[in-house]
Protein backbone atom coordinates (compact mmCIF):
# COMPACT_ATOMS: atom_id res chain seq x y z
CA UNK A 1 0.00 0.00 0.00
CA UNK A 2 1.05 3.38 -0.72
CA UNK A 3 0.02 6.94 0.33
CA UNK A 4 1.08 10.28 -1.75
CA UNK A 5 0.20 13.99 -0.06
CA UNK A 6 -0.46 15.59 -3.36
CA UNK A 7 -0.52 19.09 -0.74
CA UNK A 8 -3.14 20.14 1.73
CA UNK A 9 -6.00 17.44 2.14
CA UNK A 10 -5.46 15.74 -1.16
CA UNK A 11 -3.88 12.11 -1.46
CA UNK A 12 -3.23 9.11 -3.99
CA UNK A 13 -4.03 6.34 -2.30
CA UNK A 14 -2.75 2.88 -4.32
CA UNK A 15 -4.55 0.26 -1.98
CA UNK A 16 -5.57 -3.38 -3.42
CA UNK A 17 -5.92 -2.45 -7.36
CA UNK A 18 -7.57 0.61 -6.93
CA UNK A 19 -5.76 3.80 -7.28
CA UNK A 20 -8.18 6.68 -5.32
CA UNK A 21 -7.62 10.47 -5.30
CA UNK A 22 -8.95 11.78 -2.57
CA UNK A 23 -9.67 15.33 -2.33
CA UNK A 24 -6.96 16.12 -5.50
CA UNK A 25 -7.10 19.98 -5.61
CA UNK A 26 -4.02 20.46 -7.32
CA UNK A 27 -4.72 23.26 -9.77
CA UNK A 28 -3.84 26.78 -7.96
CA UNK A 29 -2.59 24.54 -4.82
CA UNK A 30 0.14 26.72 -3.30
CA UNK A 31 1.84 23.81 -2.14
CA UNK A 32 1.91 20.97 -5.63
CA UNK A 33 4.27 21.56 -8.43
CA UNK A 34 1.96 21.79 -11.19
CA UNK A 35 4.57 20.54 -13.51
CA UNK A 36 3.84 16.56 -11.72
CA UNK A 37 0.13 17.06 -12.27
CA UNK A 38 0.81 13.91 -14.79
CA UNK A 39 2.50 11.74 -12.22
CA UNK A 40 -0.01 12.94 -9.49
CA UNK A 41 -3.01 11.29 -11.17
CA UNK A 42 -1.13 9.12 -13.52
CA UNK A 43 -3.19 5.41 -13.33
CA UNK A 44 -6.27 6.61 -10.92
CA UNK A 45 -9.08 4.63 -10.64
CA UNK A 46 -11.48 6.75 -8.95
CA UNK A 47 -12.04 9.83 -7.21
CA UNK A 48 -13.03 10.19 -3.65
CA UNK A 49 -14.34 13.46 -2.14
CA UNK A 50 -14.89 14.63 1.81
CA UNK A 51 -16.90 17.53 0.64
CA UNK A 52 -17.37 20.13 -2.18
CA UNK A 53 -15.26 23.13 -1.30
CA UNK A 54 -12.75 24.36 -3.77
CA UNK A 55 -9.83 23.56 -2.25
CA UNK A 56 -11.29 19.63 -2.06
CA UNK A 57 -13.29 19.30 -4.95
CA UNK A 58 -12.22 21.70 -7.55
CA UNK A 59 -10.26 19.46 -10.02
CA UNK A 60 -12.66 16.64 -9.94
CA UNK A 61 -14.64 17.01 -12.78
CA UNK A 62 -11.93 18.07 -14.92
CA UNK A 63 -9.35 14.80 -13.69
CA UNK A 64 -12.55 12.45 -13.56
CA UNK A 65 -13.11 13.47 -17.35
CA UNK A 66 -9.28 12.94 -18.28
CA UNK A 67 -9.19 9.80 -16.84
CA UNK A 68 -12.60 8.41 -17.59
CA UNK A 69 -13.11 7.63 -13.90
CA UNK A 70 -15.90 7.80 -11.30
CA UNK A 71 -16.35 10.21 -8.94
CA UNK A 72 -17.57 8.73 -5.21
CA UNK A 73 -19.16 11.21 -2.58
CA UNK A 74 -22.12 12.07 -0.79
CA UNK A 75 -25.46 12.22 -2.41
CA UNK A 76 -26.10 15.80 -2.87
CA UNK A 77 -22.60 16.23 -4.23
CA UNK A 78 -22.67 13.35 -6.83
CA UNK A 79 -26.27 14.94 -8.20
CA UNK A 80 -24.19 18.61 -8.29
CA UNK A 81 -21.46 16.89 -10.61
CA UNK A 82 -22.82 13.94 -11.92
CA UNK A 83 -23.06 13.90 -15.73
CA UNK A 84 -20.67 17.29 -16.07
CA UNK A 85 -18.32 16.42 -18.89
CA UNK A 86 -19.49 13.03 -19.23
CA UNK A 87 -18.75 11.97 -15.67
CA UNK A 88 -20.54 9.43 -13.41
CA UNK A 89 -20.40 10.50 -10.07
CA UNK A 90 -21.66 7.96 -7.43
CA UNK A 91 -23.25 8.98 -4.39
CA UNK A 92 -23.68 7.21 -1.22
CA UNK A 93 -24.09 8.01 2.41
CA UNK A 94 -23.00 7.83 5.98
CA UNK A 95 -22.99 4.48 6.78
CA UNK A 96 -22.78 3.31 3.82
CA UNK A 97 -20.00 0.58 2.19
CA UNK A 98 -18.70 1.00 -1.57
CA UNK A 99 -16.30 -1.27 -3.37
CA UNK A 100 -13.44 0.61 -5.11
CA UNK A 101 -11.47 -2.53 -6.97
CA UNK A 102 -11.25 -4.37 -3.41
CA UNK A 103 -10.71 -1.45 -1.13
CA UNK A 104 -13.83 -1.05 1.22
CA UNK A 105 -14.76 2.73 2.00
CA UNK A 106 -17.48 3.48 4.41
CA UNK A 107 -18.68 7.03 4.79
CA UNK A 108 -18.76 8.17 8.43
CA UNK A 109 -19.11 11.58 10.00
CA UNK A 110 -17.48 15.11 10.39
CA UNK A 111 -18.43 17.97 11.62
CA UNK A 112 -17.71 21.25 9.14
CA UNK A 113 -19.89 22.31 6.34
CA UNK A 114 -20.64 21.77 2.96
CA UNK A 115 -21.22 23.54 -0.16
CA UNK A 116 -19.85 23.80 -3.63
CA UNK A 117 -18.30 27.52 -3.83
CA UNK A 118 -16.22 27.53 -7.04
CA UNK A 119 -18.66 27.46 -9.33
CA UNK A 120 -20.62 30.52 -10.52
CA UNK A 121 -23.71 32.07 -8.26
CA UNK A 122 -22.16 31.59 -5.20
CA UNK A 123 -22.43 29.32 -2.42
CA UNK A 124 -24.54 25.69 -3.59
CA UNK A 125 -25.48 23.33 -1.11
CA UNK A 126 -24.29 20.19 -1.27
CA UNK A 127 -25.68 18.06 1.17
CA UNK A 128 -23.74 16.98 4.29
CA UNK A 129 -19.79 16.53 4.78
CA UNK A 130 -17.61 12.96 5.63
CA UNK A 131 -14.48 11.46 6.31
CA UNK A 132 -14.26 7.52 5.62
CA UNK A 133 -12.64 4.68 6.76
CA UNK A 134 -10.78 2.76 3.72
CA UNK A 135 -10.10 -0.78 4.25
CA UNK A 136 -8.01 -3.06 2.12
CA UNK A 137 -4.14 -4.68 2.17
CA UNK A 138 -4.93 -5.35 6.46
CA UNK A 139 -5.18 -2.02 6.89
CA UNK A 140 -7.87 0.39 8.24
CA UNK A 141 -7.21 4.19 7.32
CA UNK A 142 -9.46 6.95 8.44
CA UNK A 143 -9.42 9.87 6.72
CA UNK A 144 -11.34 12.43 9.15
CA UNK A 145 -12.18 15.31 6.30
CA UNK A 146 -12.52 18.85 8.06
CA UNK A 147 -13.96 18.28 11.01
CA UNK A 148 -13.37 19.26 14.61
CA UNK A 149 -13.61 16.76 16.91
CA UNK A 150 -16.60 14.97 17.45
CA UNK A 151 -18.04 12.43 20.32
CA UNK A 152 -18.81 9.98 17.39
CA UNK A 153 -15.30 9.64 17.18
CA UNK A 154 -15.69 7.19 20.11
CA UNK A 155 -17.36 4.57 18.09
CA UNK A 156 -15.82 5.40 14.66
CA UNK A 157 -12.34 4.17 16.41
CA UNK A 158 -14.05 1.32 18.59
CA UNK A 159 -16.08 0.34 15.57
CA UNK A 160 -13.73 0.40 12.95
CA UNK A 161 -10.49 0.34 14.52
CA UNK A 162 -8.13 2.25 12.11
CA UNK A 163 -4.03 1.94 12.07
CA UNK A 164 -3.94 4.94 10.36
CA UNK A 165 -5.42 8.34 10.75
CA UNK A 166 -5.16 10.96 7.93
CA UNK A 167 -6.22 14.09 10.26
CA UNK A 168 -6.96 17.03 8.95
CA UNK A 169 -4.80 19.43 11.34
CA UNK A 170 -4.33 23.10 10.42
CA UNK A 171 -6.82 25.21 12.51
CA UNK A 172 -8.96 27.79 12.28
CA UNK A 173 -11.30 26.29 9.60
CA UNK A 174 -10.67 22.34 11.34
CA UNK A 175 -9.32 21.38 14.64
CA UNK A 176 -5.90 22.11 14.82
CA UNK A 177 -2.88 20.01 16.15
CA UNK A 178 -3.06 20.08 19.49
CA UNK A 179 -6.94 19.36 19.37
CA UNK A 180 -5.91 16.22 16.77
CA UNK A 181 -3.59 15.10 18.99
CA UNK A 182 -6.42 15.08 21.51
CA UNK A 183 -8.96 13.50 19.12
CA UNK A 184 -6.50 10.66 18.02
CA UNK A 185 -5.64 9.95 21.83
CA UNK A 186 -8.80 9.86 23.36
CA UNK A 187 -11.06 8.06 20.80
CA UNK A 188 -8.41 6.18 18.50
CA UNK A 189 -5.49 3.61 18.69
CA UNK A 190 -3.50 4.44 15.90
CA UNK A 191 -0.15 3.30 14.81
CA UNK A 192 0.77 6.38 12.36
CA UNK A 193 -0.87 9.70 11.96
CA UNK A 194 -0.47 11.74 9.34
CA UNK A 195 -1.41 15.43 9.35
CA UNK A 196 -3.25 17.60 6.42
CA UNK A 197 -4.83 20.29 5.72
CA UNK A 198 -1.77 22.49 6.96
CA UNK A 199 1.43 24.58 5.52
CA UNK A 200 -1.17 25.64 2.61
CA UNK A 201 -1.52 29.10 3.75
CA UNK A 202 0.18 31.22 6.61
CA UNK A 203 -3.55 31.14 8.10
CA UNK A 204 -2.70 27.43 8.58
CA UNK A 205 -0.47 25.39 11.24
CA UNK A 206 2.73 25.12 9.86
CA UNK A 207 4.48 22.62 11.69
CA UNK A 208 3.53 19.29 13.13
CA UNK A 209 5.13 19.78 16.79
CA UNK A 210 2.15 19.79 18.78
CA UNK A 211 0.63 16.92 17.18
CA UNK A 212 4.04 14.74 17.93
CA UNK A 213 4.43 15.74 21.25
CA UNK A 214 0.65 15.23 21.80
CA UNK A 215 1.05 11.62 20.59
CA UNK A 216 3.96 9.66 22.38
CA UNK A 217 4.26 6.26 21.13
CA UNK A 218 2.58 7.21 17.68
CA UNK A 219 4.35 7.55 14.29
CA UNK A 220 3.67 10.87 12.68
CA UNK A 221 4.84 11.59 9.71
CA UNK A 222 4.69 15.11 7.72
CA UNK A 223 4.15 14.44 4.49
CA UNK A 224 5.96 15.76 1.80
CA UNK A 225 4.62 16.42 -1.65
CA UNK A 226 4.85 13.64 -4.47
CA UNK A 227 7.21 11.59 -2.00
CA UNK A 228 5.26 8.35 -1.40
CA UNK A 229 4.90 6.71 1.99
CA UNK A 230 4.95 2.67 1.99
CA UNK A 231 2.75 0.33 4.24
Amino acid sequence: MKLTWLGHSGFRLEIETAVILIDPWVTGNPVFPEDRRPEAIAGATHILLTHGHGDHARDAITIAAERGIPIACGHELSVALGGKEGVTANGFGKGGTIELNGARVTMVNASHSNSIDFQQGGLHPAGGEAGFMIAGEGHTIYVSGDTDIMADMEWMGDYHKPDIGILCAGGHYTMDMKRAAYAARRYFNFDTVIPCHYRTFPLLEQSADALIAGLPGVKVIEPQVMEPISF
